[in-house]
């Protein structure tokens, strides 16, 4: 087999990354990727083994660093560091503050909001269909509820979401680019999404301390409300998880809906097996997002030397943690790693991370997710999509699309 280049800021490889990730896995576990004039040297792990060791040993694989391969990602977008680029003892008391008021029953509390929202659009995008219009399933649907769902999560009012649904795509837009190593300076509606963005929340924040919402579900006030032992949120604590969950949680749950119907499409099997059992949807998910991992991958910083499978990696040095290579791991998985079996029973996964950064939203984005798909495939069972019509969102760490045609509306 010949060499295949992991290069993760060129479009090509960003198209189909799964070839060179299966390289990797066999040939060169634990690669360095030299410094060249886009990006500083950095490692890369792609077996799932030795990821899921990596992200559960804070003490050597630190997030303070950052979770990119580029430094002071974060700082470039004006924030100090928050919950995800925190380690332990910090970490798990913040997380464990967040966590009285970002529950899994916060969120389920949304999901009848949630479904009769993705009716209303289904009933739109039918209606774009009969009059000829070509129905683009990432932007007319997919991108859509990440939006609805997050402006239910934070209580935004009515009159405030016409502002809200245009910050949430500029602040996702300009974090996709700082990621991914671009500059700041060409990017003015971002930044003043960010600073709105932000300032709105500061505001709401500092009302519901003043005046508490007594009848109030939204996260917020939850959030303002958690406390353990006597300690509490402070505003920059609660404004840093605000601006994580908007940033993080919108392109990555739209990625993984679009996705999975892309993947059904080329699944003709498995589409059958849904069409038998709805209930596979949401067992699903967790398949879907294995082999289309939503965060291809993040990084974190190595504290001291330390060997893996015989190769040292340096203290200081940045190492990716490719969970979309593991994710498809045939060591684990199987050998037949590469396709989609809705069926598949497996005990671990990569794709929400694991150990201390697990991640938080984890259920919210399973919730639109499931309700998303739901709803979709009821109203149209036979729904594909032109994948090779479609413009993917280039990306070293999210796996998600721009826009993504519907085929066949079913």
């Amino acid at each position: 087999m010949s060499t295949l280049a992991y290069d993760p800021l060129d479009v090509e490889f960003l198209d189909d990354p799964y070839p060179t990730y299966a390289w990797l896995r066999e040939h060169d576990p634990v690669h360095y990727r030299p410094r060249d004039h886009r990006a500083p040297g950095f490692w890369a792990l792609s077996r799932f083994e030795h990821i899921w060791a990596a992200v559960r040993n804070p003490e050597v694989f630190s997030s303070a660093g950052g979770l990119t391969f580029f430094p002071d990602e974060i700082a470039q977008l004006g924030l100090p560091p928050n919950l995800v680029m925190l380690d332990p003892p910090r970490h798990t008391r913040l997380r464990g503050l967040i966590g009285r008021g970002f529950t899994p029953r916060q969120v389920t509390r949304l999901e009848e909001s949630v479904r009769r929202f993705a009716r209303t659009r289904l009933d739109e995008i039918a209606a774009l269909a009969t009059d000829g219009e070509q129905v683009d399933l990432h932007q007319d649907y997919s991108a859509t509820v990440p939006t609805f769902m997050l402006a239910e999560l934070f209580g935004v009012p009515e009159e405030d979401r016409t502002r809200f649904g245009p910050w949430v795509q500029q602040v996702t837009a300009l974090q996709d680019q700082t990621l991914n190593g671009g500059g700041l300076d060409d990017k003015p509606d971002g930044i003043g999404a960010v600073a709105e963005l932000l300032g709105y929340f500061d505001e709401v924040i500092k009302a519901r301390r003043a005046a508490p919402l007594t009848d109030s579900d939204d996260l917020i006030s939850a959030l303002v409300e958690a406390e353990i032992d006597g300690e509490r949120l402070s505003d920059w604590d609660i404004l840093g998880f605000c601006f994580v969950v908007t940033a993080g949680g919108s392109d990555t749950t739209a990625g993984l809906i679009s996705n999975a119907v892309m993947l059904l499409s080329d699944a003709p099997d498995q589409r059958a097996l849904v069409a038998e059992d709805p209930g596979l949807i949401s067992a699903g998910l967790m398949e879907f997002l294995r082999l289309e991992s939503s965060v291809q991958g993040l990084a974190r910083t190595t504290t001291r030397d330390v060997e893996i499978d015989g190769v040292t990696i340096p203290a200081g040095e940045k190492v990716m943690m490719l969970y979309a290579a593991g994710n498809r791991d045939p060591r684990e998985f199987g050998p037949d790693a590469d396709r989609l079996d809705l069926r598949r029973t497996f005990t671990r996964h990569l794709s929400f991370s694991s150990g201390p950064h697990f991640c938080i939203g984890n259920h919210l984005a399973k919730l639109q997710a499931r309700i998303a798909l739901e709803e979709l495939l009821a109203a149209h069972p036979g729904i594909t999509v032109d994948a090779a019509a479609g413009t993917r969102h280039h990306s070293a760490f999210v796996r998600a699309w721009l826009s993504l045609p519907v085929a066949e509306l079913g």
